[in-house]
């Protein structure tokens, strides 16, 4: 009997070693957790790529959106300062080109507005117009990314980096030539065509 009890005793001692020699079990993760939290941050990373990540390149297709309308409204308030043709009086458009006599209110017949093969910026006594000297809405033709911006010697490609330009304009109704079709292409770097439109009348 009194053997059994001293066996119990160290028994017990022994058991309790560990804990007074500040030794502690250690515990891992069970393969059930190491799946569900695999699980977790497939989630995640689905969630981001589908989500977050397009929601940048958005974000970049709008800035470069909105920088194109700031190029092409600078294009435009430019083109709108300017006469409607060449042939055009500089002083308020009267005569305007191509207008018929009015005797009765003492004005005389306009000249004739440049044909729609000649567009684009004038020749005036065997020199053509520089960027700074275009004075009226058909100079603009032909004007790129690759041109001079106005009375400064930087282009457009030097302010507006992977962007292009093209300015076209025409008449748009080429048996009446009272009015100007304006048009300007502006290509972000990502690809984007954005076209902007204005019709500029004879007068």
């Amino acid at each position: 009997m009194g053997g059994k009890s001293l066996l119990n005793k160290r028994s017990r001692q022994n058991s309790y070693l560990p804990q007074r020699c500040g030794l502690q079990r250690r515990q891992g993760f069970t393969l059930i957790e190491l799946v569900v939290g695999m699980v977790v941050i497939s989630i995640a990373f689905v969630m981001l790529t589908s989500i977050l990540f397009p929601q940048a390149d958005r974000a970049a297709d709008s800035l470069h959106r909105v920088r194109s309308a700031e190029l092409a409204h600078s294009i435009l308030n430019e083109i709108w300062g300017k006469r409607y043709d060449q042939n055009t009086n500089s002083n308020g458009g009267v005569p305007a080109c191509g207008a018929v006599a009015k005797p009765l209110l003492g004005l005389p017949a306009g000249l004739a507005c440049t044909s729609e093969g000649d567009l684009g910026p004038d020749t005036i006594s065997g020199v053509a117009e520089s960027r700074n000297d275009y004075n009226d809405v058909d100079d603009y033709m032909g004007l790129n990314i690759n041109s001079n911006m106005l009375n400064i010697s930087d282009t457009y490609a030097s302010r507006y980096i992977n962007y292009a330009l093209e300015v076209v304009v025409g008449y748009n109704d080429s048996s009446s030539l009272n009015s100007k079709l304006v048009t300007v292409n502006v290509t972000t770097p990502s690809g984007e065509v954005i076209t902007y439109n204005a019709i500029r009348s004879n007068y």
